[in-house]
């Protein structure tokens, strides 16, 4: 996650400077979201099929190939082929990361303890904590770009991650199950009602963070920063890595406190899809009132960028509470046999609402700006929460 975060702001801001438009950005990233969408319905089977431990040592393999690939880039090439070039690479990550994801977020309906809170408990560490540290890698990415380079930096993270592959080959743990023979692609379609729904409401959901999170607010910062020197495009580049990162990580920990924010231990599980339900109508409020902020001055200045700044930091600490109960109430609604089937699909769901926020991201800032990008965000916030007034309590729900 480190790595995948920092590559993401290494690509985003040195294109950027390369003189792409933000479609182009956005094409750069869309491999990457197919890719995680067809990892995520696949993976789910051939975890079930080969084992957990096979799709975590892929992911972590894949993610070395890719950054080596992509410091093979050659500046010399027409833009048409370095767009292509960096899309297939980054489609190979996406791969690489969704394969690591989806083997730990299923190890945990396995390995959390069974006793009250234990699974919601273990469920918000890891993805809390995945989320922290992809948005150190944001951080790490800018500030690698400004230190070190494109090259230089992309061939230093392959290394640290092959040295991390050795680490965990070595201290694999036993206990992950190691596949089944008779698992069918067929079983990865879920035929619960809240599986579907939830993954409906998780479309919406991360289409809404990543209309903005791409490419609109990275390159509306980068241009209020920046002089266009040098100097202060390294600055503008640290800057922006630095409040992607923050929130990123104000996000992983706002997840990890999920359970205590929510006083999970002592809520009933029919409680907790309630809550699914409100939050995403809190969340609504947030990008709403951002939209009605840049449709009243869209001119760039301190007032509007503190304005946003404070705004998508709240966004991120009720987007983080919403990701959170999400992540909980997929486990809760699968059974153990099935786990990596219905985690599979429903992140499936994710990657395709990044995708849908991804190709909306740079559609929507190059036809309407900000205001554009505000509005989008809006409507799918909006189109979440309907998704999740749709959930309902099940007799098989693992108490929180």
């Amino acid at each position: 996650m480190l790595t995948d975060g920092a590559l993401r702001m290494l690509v985003l801001l040195h294109f950027h400077t390369l003189g792409f438009s933000p479609v182009q950005l956005a094409y750069l990233f869309i491999l990457y979201e197919v890719a995680g969408m067809v990892t995520n319905l696949s993976a789910g089977w051939i975890a079930a099929r080969f084992g957990l431990v096979s799709t975590l040592y892929a992911g972590l393999s894949l993610q070395v190939v890719a950054l080596i690939a992509l410091a093979q880039l050659n500046p010399g090439w027409a833009i048409g082929a370095s767009v292509t070039y960096v899309m297939v690479v980054q489609g190979l990550s996406g791969v690489a990361k969704d394969l690591a994801k989806m083997s730990s977020k299923s190890a945990v309906k396995l390995l959390a303890p069974t006793g009250k809170g234990g699974l919601f408990k273990w469920v918000a560490v890891l993805t809390g904590s995945k989320n922290a540290v992809k948005g150190v890698g944001f951080l790490l990415g800018a500030a690698l770009l400004a230190a070190l380079g494109f090259d230089y930096a992309v061939v230093a993270m392959a290394v640290v991650l092959a040295l991390i592959l050795a680490g965990v080959v070595v201290a694999m743990p036993p206990g992950l199950p190691r596949g089944r023979k008779g698992a069918k692609f067929s079983e990865v379609f879920s035929k619960s009602a809240n599986v579907n729904w939830l993954s409906a409401a998780r479309v919406f959901l991360f289409g809404a963070r990543d209309v903005w999170f791409v490419v609109g607010i990275p390159i509306y910062f980068y241009a209020v920063l920046s002089d266009g020197t040098h100097a202060g495009d390294r600055a503008a580049f640290f800057l922006v890595g630095t409040f992607m990162a923050l929130w990123i990580i104000l996000y992983g920990a706002v997840q990890a406190a999920a359970p205590r924010i929510l006083k999970a231990r002592s809520r009933p599980e029919g409680e907790l899809i309630g809550a699914a339900r409100h939050w995403a109508l809190a969340l609504l409020a947030v990008p709403a009132l951002l939209s009605a902020a840049v449709l009243i001055d869209p001119t760039p200045s301190l007032w509007l960028s503190t304005v946003l700044v404070v705004g998508l930091l709240a966004f991120g600490a009720i987007f983080a509470v919403n990701s959170s109960l999400h992540s909980y109430l997929i486990l809760a609604f699968t059974q153990a046999e099935r786990v990596t089937m219905d985690v599979g699909f429903y992140y499936m769901a994710n990657a395709g609402g990044r995708l849908i926020g991804t190709l909306l991201s740079g559609l929507s800032y190059q036809m309407g700006g900000l205001p554009a990008v505000m509005i989008t965000a809006t409507v799918m916030v909006g189109l979440s929460a309907l998704a999740a007034g749709r959930l309902a309590p099940e007799a098989t729900l693992t108490s929180p």
